[in-house]
This record gives structure tokens, C-alpha cells and sequence, in this order.
């Protein structure tokens, strides 16, 4: 395979898990860009890509670094930070409205495509695809059963 010179196998390998992971993200993100919600296509597309890369940097970054009293650097340590910061990020997108409350699924979209984002850095593009499919299966599909399941649940006059 021709290569520009200078790049090699590793670096080629971390520019596709980069844009899978954007890839799987925007995936998700379109269907949250169809019902107009507010973290769409671009969000969701960038929170897969920076978890990819934060695993990316955690498990390949820091090879050969001696740690210090505490020995080597643990890359588990950044995935936990990740989850936690993604959860901040998700927790922006619920809304109080009265007695209800919005965007309950989007920040747990937004979780999915980091864990997505997460597992493609890591090489495990099998268990991502699945799970894209998955998401976007219980977005598109079960939203009319839910419809149904409110209607069936509501008073008759």
C-alpha cells in the first residue's frame, strides 16, 4: 500500500479509528438532528471523536513513560474522567419544563457515542458497530411503541 512518506502503519491506523469513531458518532447524531434537537449531528460526532482520541492518547500516549513514585501511568484513569466529563456534558442537555423534563435521551445518546467513541479507540469496532445499531434501532423503532404505550396510558373522556 502507498503511503505519504513519513506516516506509518500505527499513525495510519489511529487517522481510521479517528474517523470511525466520528463516523459511528454522526450516525447517531443525524437521527437527534432530524427531531431538532439541540446536541445533533456536530455533537454527537465530536464526543465519539475526542473520546476516541483521550483513548487514543491514554493507552498508545503514554508508552515508555516511567511513572513517578507511583509507578507506571494508568491508562483505566482517563476513560473513568471520560465517562464523568461526558456526563457533565449530558446533564446540560436535560431541560425542566413544569412538571416534565426534556432531553432525557439525548444526554444518554451523548454517553453512548462516548463509550462508542471509547471501544473504536481501542480497536473493538465490532462491539461499536453493534452498538450504533442498537441505539439507532431503539431510536427509530420503538418510538412508535412508545407513542402507543402513552395513548393506551391516557384517560378516555
Amino acid at each position: 500500500m502507498l503511503r505519504p512518506v513519513g506516516i506509518d502503519q500505527a499513525q495510519i491506523d489511529f487517522l481510521v479509528r479517528l474517523a470511525v469513531a466520528a463516523a459511528m458518532g454522526m450516525a447517531i447524531g443525524i437521527e437527534r438532528e432530524m427531531r431538532e434537537h439541540s446536541a445533533g449531528l456536530r455533537t454527537h460526532m465530536l464526543v465519539a471523536l475526542g473520546a476516541c482520541l483521550f483513548t487514543l492518547v491514554s493507552a498508545y500516549g503514554f508508552q515508555g513513560v516511567e511513572g513517578g513514585k507511583l509507578g507506571l501511568p494508568e491508562p483505566t484513569r482517563v476513560a473513568s474522567n471520560i465517562v464523568t466529563g461526558v456526563g457533565f456534558l449530558g446533564a446540560g442537555s436535560i431541560l425542566r419544563e413544569g412538571l416534565s423534563v426534556r432531553g432525557l435521551t439525548t444526554a444518554a445518546t451523548m454517553w453512548i457515542v462516548a463509550a462508542v467513541g471509547m471501544a473504536v479507540g481501542l480497536g473493538m469496532y465490532w462491539a461499536s458497530g453493534v452498538t450504533v445499531l442498537i441505539t439507532l434501532a431503539s431510536l427509530l423503532l420503538l418510538r412508535p411503541l412508545r407513542t402507543k404505550l402513552h395513548q393506551i396510558g391516557e384517560p378516555e373522556d
